[in-house]
């Protein structure tokens, strides 16, 4: 699997593109949150950005709507220059924006929110995505759960219509029920034509609706592929039920990754050539055999190690 940006080539037209990053950096001080990283996000697809917390998400996310600036390269979203601020500016009328940490002011009630945020904007679909998405207009946002807040969020970042929506987190405190719904919208968005950028730790959200997936290490980009294909990469899982104990030098090979052993069970992810696997298998005693295809939080365990799971679900 690849595993430095230097390996990783968009085949994205770029000049189509929705966004583009190229050699897109930021320090902190000593601190790179993102080093030199490179890709688009085509027109009309779901594209996650995949990293445990801290891996440079958010940072990605506030350079491209023009809230800090680079410390080199630059990015485009709609064709503006995110260095150019009137450009920016002027297109982010066209851009819904769901932020991690919601910052509404706590004494409006959620109908004046969303008041204030459609003299800005506008509200064509307003009444469409509040049948979805309902927090109680008539409260105090002080007064409102995780889970109203962001279905807040979620109204004011899509009801002027925008074919750009760029997502933090987006089903952050929705319960299981909202959270299904919010995929089928994000799902109806994109094949009516709008481009979905979100970040996210919650892998199975990652695998349910994206089209392409990026994911970030340390603020670098390390994996940028269709979410098919990156499945394919990651090999498949194994578990072999065998008739007897067996010693682990005996069974292994250099294809299997994270091979356990326990009493006559064998499991493990295996990234060679199934016929060679079939041809290997075959020669010990086997009561059963399963081969399925690999999850996406086991493939990133590829890229993070044992730690791949500490930020994420």
């Amino acid at each position: 699997m690849r595993t430095r940006t230097e390996a990783i080539e968009p085949e994205a037209d770029l000049d189509a593109a929705t966004i583009r990053l190229d050699g897109l950096t930021k320090h902190y001080g000593d601190v790179t949150a993102n080093d030199d990283i490179r890709f688009s996000v085509e027109p009309g697809e779901i594209f996650g950005y995949l990293g445990p917390n801290g891996a440079g998400k958010t940072t990605t996310i506030r350079l491209l709507l023009g809230l800090i600036r680079p410390t080199s390269g630059t990015a485009e979203v709609l064709g503006a220059d995110v260095r150019d601020r009137r450009a920016l500016t002027a297109v982010k009328a066209n851009v819904g924006y769901l932020p991690d940490e919601l910052g509404f002011e706590e004494r409006l009630t959620g109908r004046q929110a969303l008041d204030y945020f459609a003299r800005m904007r506008g509200d064509d679909r307003r009444d469409e995505l509040l049948d979805l998405f309902d927090p109680p207009l008539e409260k105090r946002i002080e007064t409102y759960s995780s889970g109203n807040r962001r279905m807040l969020g979620i109204v004011q970042a899509f009801m002027h219509d925008p074919d750009l929506a760029i997502l933090d987190e987006p089903t952050a405190g929705l319960d299981p029920l909202k959270q299904d719904r919010m995929h089928a919208f994000l799902e109806s968005e994109r094949d009516a034509g709008k481009t979905i950028f979100f970040s996210s730790h919650v892998l199975s959200e990652v695998q349910r609706v994206c089209d392409r997936v990026g994911i970030i290490r340390a603020g670098e980009l390390v994996a940028l592929e269709d979410i098919d294909v990156l499945l394919e990469q990651g090999g498949k899982d194994v578990r072999v039920q065998l008739s007897e104990p067996i010693a682990r030098e005996r069974f292994a090979t250099a294809e299997m990754i994270d091979l356990e052993i326990v009493d006559r069970t064998v499991r493990f992810t295996y990234t060679g050539d199934p016929a060679a696997l079939l041809e290997h298998i075959v020669q010990f005693d086997i009561d059963d055999v399963d081969i399925g295809d690999p999850q996406l939080d086991d493939i990133f365990k590829h890229y993070y190690g044992d730690d791949a799971t500490s930020g994420a679900e």
